[in-house]
């Protein structure tokens, strides 16, 4: 018989690390929320990457989800240039 197993999202299947597995989360987060940004301005990669004072193969690499190239920090001076809110919810994690 299968066990099959249900995770929350996609890294808590491929990361062991909980701290890593937690950046991982953010990270996504803040690039799924940053494309669809760029896509609502309904501009070009070359305004678009000019917008967020980055070149444009960097824009392609987010728009591309490459999560290794951007750190935490990264993703979050994005998203405020790009008028984003951010904020940080911790909590407890269960036992």
């Amino acid at each position: 018989m299968v066990k099959i197993r249900a995770y929350e999202n996609v890294w808590d299947a491929l990361e062991d690390n909980p701290a890593e597995r937690a950046s991982l989360t953010i990270r996504s987060e803040l690039m799924i929320a940053l494309e669809g940004a760029v896509e609502r301005w309904k501009i070009t990669q070359k305004q678009a990457a000019a917008r967020l004072g980055i070149t444009q193969p960097r824009l392609n690499d987010l728009l591309k989800g490459r999560i290794n190239k951007f750190s935490l920090d990264a993703l979050v001076d994005l998203a405020t240039r790009a008028g984003l809110s951010v904020t940080v919810k911790v909590k407890k994690q269960a036992a």
